[in-house]
């Protein structure tokens, strides 16, 4: 082998190094936010929070990732429940666990940038909640956007983190990322510098490069390696980064891990001892919080993630594995499911025209939408979405690089004509939702401030109601259905909380 420092593959396979010989490594667990996020739609609820919370509150974890945006959305919006509570709760039942929050840059929840005062609000409602951990991402690595958050957040006692939002392309260098950490510390005085690789491109050569580039910046902030299993990469790049002086690593408990979710934490952590590095969480806790977690995939006939095999093509669309599904769908209403691979080289195709936007939400989204609208219209940017052409004014913040001209023609003439070609000012927003709701606290003020029409009022008649119960009955009657179809003969038996399944074949009883 050349080159000064051994490779992580040939470090293992000499037997690792000894035993103490290296530093603590911290687990920052994602299980409860971005493993579901990725795994299952976002649609873990409340309860199977609450269920885990205890052993979580025992592991160990660094830090624990339970809330960005989207888990507000789908809550609102399909879950019927309140997001808040759901903070409340978790905090409730883990009071040792650090939590920690990601807000998606002057978005939030929304498409369209909101107001400043909301963005402020919306900070101090999640350090009044319970976070004491709170960062941001923005999908153009803008800072502007997202410093006044991170501002407010520490002014208010918080512990920050900054992400560098990873993807690759000719304008994604390691400088450029660089000099947006520096920006990060030098705008907003964040504690920890987050490299977030939504769409797992991340390799092993990357790798090392960018940490010590990153490393010798930060100073003695934390730098924390966040990335997804999409191309079967991940596991390796982290203990590519640990070698490298990268400080937490982002992981998720299988089995909701791997897939487009995080490196398994029972994996990461094993290997990470068998090459002398402390990680200091229980195990046999992780082990009980995955039986719960395998109980639930079975009952609710969700999936759990697996390895993947590598997909060079993944580097080309740059997609995140929620998308690809969805993708599917969209194409087999049209008739078009044998266009499926042609959609996948146009997805990147857009990218390339507009500048490479990191396929991250919202960008992720704007890019799909068009390239499938160029694929059913048969003639590349006749129909332009709104959110297409005030990218391309830059409505959601600076561009890395120029659209390619003739795009950018078609954009302008062919998106709606009710956009003004330079953004103004957005008024402020909780003064208007304040008088229209004057006996609402700000936590559902913020809501409404995200969600149109008559989603909050559905999802406050929901709760009020005792719940979904397409989401809580069904599921249930799913469990009981499972037990039944285990018990050829005798009992079996499930308690969850206060409820109690007993079923004996031919007899279901169900006791408080």
């Amino acid at each position: 082998m050349t080159g000064e420092r051994e490779s992580i593959t040939t470090v293992m396979a000499n037997g690792g190094r000894p035993p103490g010989s290296c530093r603590e490594i911290k687990i920052i667990d994602t299980t409860l936010r971005d493993a579901h996020q990725s795994l299952w739609a976002t649609r873990m609820r409340t309860e199977h929070i609450v269920q885990m919370a205890p052993d979580f509150d025992k592991v160990g974890f660094e830090q624990v990732d339970l809330v960005a945006p989207i888990q507000f959305d789908v809550a609102v919006r399909y879950l019927k429940e309140d997001p808040w509570e759901r903070v409340r709760l978790a905090h409730q039942y883990a009071p040792n666990s650090t939590f920690r929050a990601l807000i998606r840059s002057k978005n939030i929840a929304a498409f369209d940038f909101l107001a400043d005062d909301v963005i402020e609000a919306w900070v101090e409602s999640l350090y009044k909640n319970g976070f004491r951990v709170i960062g941001s991402f923005d999908g153009l690595n803008d800072v502007d956007n997202i410093a006044p958050g991170l501002i407010r957040a520490k002014e208010l006692g918080a512990s920050t983190f900054g992400a560098v939002s990873f993807s690759e392309s000719p304008v994604h260098t390691d400088e450029l990322f660089v000099s947006k950490a520096i920006e990060l510390i030098e705008k907003a005085d964040v504690d920890a510098i987050m490299l977030k690789d939504a769409a797992g491109l991340l390799t092993p050569d990357r790798i090392r490069t960018l940490v010590p580039a990153l490393k010798a910046v930060i100073g003695d902030r934390s730098l924390e390696i966040h990335s997804h299993c999409l191309t079967g990469l991940a596991p390796l790049v982290y203990l590519e980064a640990v070698e490298l002086g990268a400080d937490a690593l982002h992981t998720s408990i299988a089995p909701m891990a791997n897939g487009a979710a995080q490196p398994s934490t029972q994996d990461i952590v094993s290997d990470l001892r068998a090459l002398g590095y402390v990680v200091n969480v229980d195990d046999e806790r992780i082990e009980t919080i995955s039986q719960q977690l395998i109980a639930i995939a079975e009952a609710e006939g969700k999936p759990v993630g697996h390895p993947v095999a590598y997909n060079g093509l993944h580097f080309m669309h740059q997609l995140p594995g929620g998308m690809l599904s969805n993708f599917h769908s969209q194409l087999a209403t049209a008739g078009l499911s044998h266009r499926f691979t042609e959609l996948l080289y146009e997805v990147a195709r857009v990218r390339e025209e507009l500048a490479f936007p990191i396929m991250i939400t919202p960008f992720a989204q704007f890019v799909g939408t068009q390239a499938v609208m160029n694929v059913i219209s048969g003639e590349r940017y006749k129909i332009v979405p709104n959110e297409i052409k005030k990218y391309a004014l830059g409505y959601y913040g600076e561009l890395l690089g120029p659209i390619d001209p003739d795009v950018l023609e078609k954009i302008i003439s062919n998106g709606s004509s009710t956009i003004a070609l330079e953004p103004s000012p957005i008024a402020p927003m909780l003064p208007g939702l304040r008088e229209r709701y004057p006996d609402e606290g700000i936590d559902l003020l913020l809501l409404r401030a995200m969600f149109a029409g008559t989603q909050v009022d559905e999802m406050i008649r929901t709760v009020k109601a005792g719940g979904n119960p397409d989401e809580v009955y069904g599921p249930i009657l799913g469990l009981v259905k499972s037990l039944y179809a285990k018990s050829s003969t005798g009992t079996q038996s499930l308690t969850v909380g206060d409820l109690q399944i007993r079923i004996n074949k031919g007899e279901t009883e169900n006791a408080a």
